[in-house]
């Protein structure tokens, strides 16, 4: 997957099959629109692109309302991953500023998509907005689809056990704990990228430890509390437990108990996929016995 930085650095994409959005956790109903993408670049001998932002347009256009406690379900590096995986071809991220806001929807498609990117063919989620004031809609691309030479597609929305999947909804469901649901509606496990650092003794002495700091700040985690994950980092893999600390600990970090540890894994990028809650935290256990618990309790699992 190729990543752009500007429009003009992706002006040479062959026939473009484009989305744009933010993307946040790649779930089901972002992976409908992708496939989409690559079915229409196929046939038309392009490539699929995705346009989105960063930071997150909330995140810019309200710093003192909702986007100040704005979370978001992946770090850039885990969007990046997981969309390369689900098979896009190019990424276009702007950073999104006060100034971009302003373009009208019509702008956008006029000047960026059909001037600069000659898109075939704009494909966009049920519902989704665009352009300044967020005016800019499926209908309108309807509309302007003969004055502006491209093609539009709506993909609807998708449901999981009759409920319509969303990143707002995905969000809800890892603020709760609840992994398995979220895992549902993203089609894939909740990820964590992040750099293993050497056992941590202090956490406890009789159960190692690896470290890996969460630095992404908007990076939304699951509640305090042990979690089944296993752990990919280059070739190695292990089953494992995460270790999310209380709030008042005042660490992003998040400490993972390796069922099969090797000596060169701190350094590496590692991956925690996350399969299950098994422990909400407990303030009355002794940390030792915490801890066991839920290396018992991941050891009945079969992941």
């Amino acid at each position: 997957m190729r990543i752009f930085r500007s429009f003009e650095e992706a002006a040479d994409i062959p026939s473009p099959i484009v989305t744009t959005g933010t993307f946040d956790g790649v779930h089901i109903g972002h992976k409908t629109i992708l496939n989409r993408l690559k079915k229409l670049a196929s046939e038309y001998g392009g490539e699929s692109v995705l346009i989105t932002f960063h930071p997150h347009p909330r995140a810019v256009l309200y710093p003192d309302s909702v986007g100040k406690g704005l979370r978001l379900i992946n770090s850039q590096e885990e969007k990046i991953e997981l969309l390369s995986k689900a098979g896009l071809e190019n990424i276009i991220i702007i950073e999104f500023t006060r100034e971009f806001s302003h373009i009208t929807g019509e702008a956008f498609v006029r000047d960026i998509l059909c001037g600069i990117l000659k898109s075939k063919v704009i494909v966009v989620g049920q519902n989704h907005h665009f352009g300044f004031n967020q005016a800019g809609d499926y209908r309108q691309l309807w509309n302007w689809r003969s004055r502006f030479g491209f093609e539009a597609e709506e993909i609807p929305m998708q449901e999981v056990q009759h409920e319509t999947v969303s990143s707002t909804r995905i969000r809800q469901a890892l603020a709760d704990g609840y992994i398995q649901r979220a895992n549902a509606y993203l089609d894939h496990f909740y990820i964590v990228i992040g750099q293993a650092f050497a056992d941590d003794p202090g956490l406890s002495p009789e159960v190692p430890f690896i470290r890996i700091p969460v630095t992404e700040y908007v990076k939304l985690l699951p509640p305090e509390g042990l979690y089944a994950v296993s752990c990919a980092a280059d070739a190695f893999y292990s089953r494992g437990m995460a270790y999310i600390p209380p709030d008042e600990e005042k660490t992003s970090d998040i400490f993972v108990h390796l069922e099969t540890y090797e000596k060169d894994i701190p350094g590496k990028r590692m991956t925690l996929f996350f399969h299950k809650r098994l422990l909400a935290y407990d303030r009355l256990s002794a940390p030792e016995q915490y801890l066991a618990r839920g290396i018992d309790e991941m050891h009945e699992l079969i992941f």
